[in-house]
């Protein structure tokens, strides 16, 4: 298959084809961050191409194809470094009843154990529960439920950001000179720390940065934007199966906040309508993203356009002719 189609600018890089035919090509130890959601294993059909993880005959069948990924990951990543993957819990079956759930969390964990990572953090992001049942029509969380039989009563269960570091000492820190300057998320920071925005004098002191960090912190991110998400609806074509939403881009925007310096290599290898691209372009960081499907891909290049209309600040990058397969 190689690459089918290809957009390389000085500000990223999106190919379109298997990310496992991609990323061998790309340089040992170059990335700095990765940050996706891998195909949520037997919930989501996204495309009918062979080389779909979403489309592997059993669970099983799809860790082993997924552990090649994490495996190619830890080469890519340099040592000290973070790779963020999105993920939930998955119904044992479609049925909608909710009472059996596989522990997709867990086997994503114990995978990135086996292949060079080390397990630092889960965080939760919280979703309302009326929300997902309209949009789901999951049986365990309608009110009828607990009016018939609660003991059928379900949860609307939370997103999880499962955070890893690669093995080895970190070469380049990510520092913040002056804090965290900028807040991904619904809360507002306290109108009267504003004036410590930006703060250059002892660190200690910095109200404004001290308050973004508790609100990062926590292993709940109960104000994330749910609705701040790229447009995906004109990429959704006869092939998908049901309603997919990306990454919130709040979640995204903590991540490179946290675990990227500007001008540093940003990886997603399912880039779907381009989210975690979308958000390391606006956040002045070079990002290299692989799709498989073309629909996605073409919604991407669409979302890719409408951020170098909006940010048109010329912006350091690192050089990337190498990166071209």
């Amino acid at each position: 298959m190689g690459v089918v189609d290809q957009l390389v600018t000085d500000r990223y890089a999106l190919y379109l084809g298997d990310c496992m035919e991609v990323m061998p090509s790309l340089p040992e130890d170059s990335i700095h961050l990765s940050i996706y959601s891998p195909p949520f294993a037997g919930l989501y059909q996204y495309s009918s191409s062979e080389r779909d993880l979403s489309n592997c005959r059993t669970y099983e069948e799809f860790l082993e194809h997924y552990a090649f990924v994490v495996r190619e990951l830890a080469r890519l990543t340099m040592p000290g470094r973070i790779t963020a993957v999105h993920c939930m819990d998955i119904p044992r079956s479609n049925s909608g009843r909710g009472d059996a759930l596989m522990d997709f969390p867990g086997d994503i964990i114990r995978l990135h154990e086996q292949h060079g990572w080390s397990y630092t953090a889960r965080y939760h992001v919280w979703k309302e529960p009326l929300t997902i049942r309209n949009r789901t029509l999951m049986k365990a969380l309608a009110h009828r439920t607990i009016v018939d039989d609660s003991s059928r009563c379900g949860v609307a269960s939370a997103d999880y950001l499962l955070i890893f570091r690669r093995h080895g000492d970190n070469p380049v820190p990510i520092a913040h000179p002056v804090g965290l300057t900028e807040y991904a998320g619904e809360r507002q920071p306290p109108a009267e720390l504003a004036r410590y925005r930006g703060w250059t004098g002892k660190q200690t002191e910095n109200r404004w940065s001290h308050w973004i960090w508790r609100q990062y912190a926590s292993a709940f991110w109960d104000d994330v934007r749910l609705d701040r998400v790229l447009p995906y609806r004109e990429a959704r074509d006869e092939e998908d199966e049901r309603h997919v939403h990306p990454l919130q881009l709040d979640v995204i925007d903590r991540c490179l906040a946290l675990w990227s310096n500007e001008g540093e290599r940003v990886l997603t290898p399912f880039a779907g309508v381009g989210s975690e691209v979308y958000s390391a372009v606006r956040a002045g960081r070079y990002a290299v993203g692989v799709e498989l499907k073309p629909s996605y891909y073409r919604q991407a290049l669409k979302n890719l356009a409408a951020a170098e209309v909006e940010d048109r600040d010329e912006t350091p990058m690192l050089e990337l002719g190498e990166f071209a397969p």
